[in-house]
């Protein structure tokens, strides 16, 4: 579904680079997952293969279009939902998704029942510049999915929203990948990778450091620990032992067989502890130093 070979992006055309060199795919029906801080090179590589950025160097190819050609029927197979909210103000949630359905050449979704798809039902004719920054967030949402996209590009889907709506973007999101729609996820939310990607790129400073599963990156990096808590004497007695230790092992297996168990689960490492130990940075580094 995507092809990326070698992509570069300069904003001043010079050495200064956004994105440098970096190669990937996207199978599809996957769910891939661009993660990085912010000033990583995600909303470059992600606006470069929505055609908001122009190809400067490299190879793309986007629902089978090559973006080195000018095809704007492309537009007719991709969603897109932006971090930053761009609904038109002046126009009500339904009539925003009413305008956008009419850019399409194919069939489009009605809009009322995207607007119940994210809990707008009863806000259909409230104008959107009367939208808290969620409302306008889930108006986004809804409208990236106007036009029955195969490739759906999402950007940091969750972010503003509370608890429970954010459960149900996920839910969504989780629905589409069992229709076998692909998608594009940017994010620096590791949880939120964690749990919808198939398969995630680690990107910092615009160059891609690995690509994996994330089973496979905590099988790889992770240690594999197991955390018990037990009674003992009258006491609560807490440990966290290594499985891959022949001596840590035994010890499981001792207290166990000899004492009354509260808890004991298994523990691994969480992809932004992954993330760090293999760029050596954090996630919102760059909030302290931009």
């Amino acid at each position: 579904m995507i092809s990326v070979k070698n992509l570069s992006h300069s904003y001043n055309q010079d050495e200064n680079f956004a994105v440098k060199n970096i190669s990937f795919e996207v199978a599809d029906g996957e769910t891939f997952g661009f993660l990085g801080p912010s000033g990583a090179g995600k909303s470059t590589t992600q606006g470069i293969l929505t055609g908001l950025l122009k190809l400067q160097d490299g190879e793309v190819i986007v629902a089978s279009y090559d973006l080195r050609k000018v095809q704007n029927e492309r537009f007719n197979k991709i969603g897109v939902s932006f971090e930053q909210s761009n609904v038109y103000g002046k126009l009500t949630a339904k009539e925003n998704l009413e305008y956008y359905a009419k850019l399409f050449d194919v069939p489009t979704r009605d809009p009322m029942e995207l607007l119940h798809l994210v809990g707008l039902d009863g806000k259909e004719n409230i104008r959107a510049s009367e939208f808290s920054k969620g409302m306008k967030h889930r108006l986004t949402f809804a409208r990236s999915l106007i036009n029955n996209p195969v490739l759906w590009f999402l950007d940091e889907p969750t972010t503003g929203l509370d608890p429970a709506i954010a459960a149900t973007i996920k839910d969504i999101i989780k629905e589409k990948a069992a229709q076998g729609t692909t998608s594009f996820l940017t994010t620096h939310n590791m949880f939120i990778a964690d749990e919808l990607c198939d398969r995630i790129a680690f990107i910092i400073d615009g160059e891609i450091k690995l690509i994996d599963s994330p089973k496979n990156l905590k099988l790889q990096y992770g240690q594999k620990l197991v955390d018990i808590e037990y009674i003992a004497d009258g006491n609560i007695v807490k440990e966290i032992l290594k499985t891959v230790d022949k001596l840590e092992r035994k010890r499981i297996g001792e207290i166990v067989n000899n004492y009354e168990i509260r808890t004991m689960h298994s523990k691994e490492a969480t992809l932004e502890e992954i993330f760090i130990q293999v760029t050596g940075r954090g996630l919102h580094y760059d909030e302290i130093t931009k």
